[in-house]
Formats: structure tokens, C-alpha cells, sequence
């Protein structure tokens, strides 16, 4: 029995008795391995907030998000050397568009090319896929989008949604106050909700730093930008008042 387990997970291409790709399975858990990131979107904005790790003291903290163009940026979660490889293949898509086109690269269209790179992987003898998932938002003219993409190829939109380790926690406070950021139309307020659902994932574990959190956003009339530590701060302050209203009314 293990033998043939041995012989199904070294290579991508070939099927498990059981009707799985095995490789594809475990570049699946690795994105579980990672640090969680959490993506939400409104009518006018669309955000991520991610935690990032240290390997030690004497280390800095990893990279979560990564600026592709102008208005779109991606999170991660999973091995960081897989995210760069597709954030420059992003990169390299949107310089191309542009220097053609003269305009930005469809958001969706670019979550399908990333997608059937990934896709690629699981079909190709010696390749194995990318242990990595992403968030992208983007800001598109009928309004902000947000793409989960897969090591499988798959690739979904959300309202919000949340990736890496203890993410449940967070995707059942997106859930439960999805009426409440869904339609905000305040940049704080949302920002607040993703730090609370970040909040509700990293309960009991370290504490929520300024140096440790990623915070970036991208709006209508805003290109995609990264927050500086001085205002990560500002927000993990208002953190301990933030209370959604329909917390409030189970308070109450």
C-alpha cells in the first residue's frame, strides 16, 4: 500500500486510486501552513489585511502583500518563492497590456492567465504545482473586485474571504458581518472589520503588532497602496473599540 502511495505522490500527472492528484493535495496544505491573510471588499473599496511571521529575533518579517500594478495588488499565503515567481509573471502581464493596450490589464482576465499557469503545472511530467494561494483585489471601472486563486488552477470571487493557518475564525466573523462591510462605503470601517476577523483568528496566539500586519487597500479614486507601520498602528489602536453593530445587538 505505501508503495503505491510513493508512486502516486512523486509526480503530479498521475491519479491516486483514490481520484486525486496527490501533489496537488499537499500544495493545498501548505497554503494551511502559512500565516492567514484576509481579503474584503465594498462598493468603493476593497482591502487586505495580512500577519506576518519572523523566523527569529534576529530576523525581519516575511513579505504577505505584493503591489502588481497600479490598482491591483495581491496577499499570500503558502510558500513566499512561489508568490514571487507569480507576482513577477503579474507584473511582467501588466507592463505588457499596458505598453499595448495603453490601459490597465483586466483584473479577471489576469486571474485566468495565473490560473492556467497553475493549471499547467499539474499536467506537465517533472513540474509540481505552486505551494501558494493569493487574495488579488483590484479596482475595476464596475467597482473593486477580490480573486482567491488555487494551486489547482480554481479561482473564485468574494466579498471576503480569508486564507493560511486559523483562517475558519476569520471566515466566520466575514460571514456573520457580511451585511455590515459588504455596502460600507468607509474606508476606516473596513479596514476595521479586516482586523477584527484577523483579530478573531490570532485569539490566545501573539499579539497583533504593527511590524507583524499588513494592511493595504485600493479604491475608485485610490491606486493600490501599502499602509506604513504608523498607521497600522493608528488602526490596531481603534481596534479595542471597534464593535460591529450587529456584536453590539448579542451584547445587548
Amino acid at each position: 500500500m505505501s508503495s503505491n502511495i510513493n508512486l502516486y505522490d512523486t509526480d503530479c500527472s498521475t491519479w491516486s486510486t483514490n481520484g486525486k492528484l496527490l501533489q496537488v493535495d499537499y500544495a493545498t496544505k501548505a497554503i494551511d501552513q502559512g500565516s492567514i491573510t484576509i481579503g474584503l471588499r465594498s462598493q468603493k473599496f476593497a482591502v487586505l489585511v495580512a500577519q506576518k511571521r519572523s523566523n527569529s529575533k534576529l530576523s525581519g518579517y516575511q513579505e504577505k502583500i505584493f503591489q502588481v500594478d497600479d490598482k491591483i495588488g495581491m496577499g499570500v499565503a503558502g510558500i513566499t518563492a512561489d508568490a514571487r515567481v507569480i507576482c513577477k509573471y503579474m507584473r511582467t502581464e501588466c507592463l505588457n497590456h499596458k505598453y499595448v493596450y495603453g490601459s490597465q490589464h483586466p483584473a479577471q482576465r489576469l486571474v485566468i492567465k495565473i490560473s492556467e499557469k497553475s493549471q499547467h503545472k499539474t499536467q506537465t511530467y517533472g513540474k509540481r504545482p505552486y505551494g501558494v494561494g493569493t487574495l488579488i483585489i483590484a479596482q475595476e471601472s464596475d467597482g473593486p473586485k477580490l480573486f482567491q486563486t488555487l494551486p489547482s488552477g480554481d479561482f473564485y470571487e468574494f466579498y471576503g474571504q480569508s486564507i493560511g493557518s486559523r483562517s475558519q475564525a476569520a471566515k466566520t466573523y466575514l460571514e456573520n458581518n457580511l451585511e455590515l462591510f459588504k455596502d460600507c462605503n468607509d474606508l476606516n470601517t473596513l479596514i476595521l472589520h479586516g482586523l477584527s476577523a484577523l483579530k478573531k483568528a490570532n485569539q490566545g496566539e501573539e499579539e497583533l503588532l504593527p511590524q507583524s500586519v499588513d494592511i493595504a487597500f485600493v479604491g475608485l479614486e485610490s491606486n493600490f497602496t501599502l499602509l506604513s507601520e504608523d498607521r497600522v498602528l493608528s488602526y490596531l489602536q481603534q481596534l479595542d473599540t471597534f464593535a460591529p453593530a450587529n456584536q453590539m445587538e448579542v451584547e445587548n
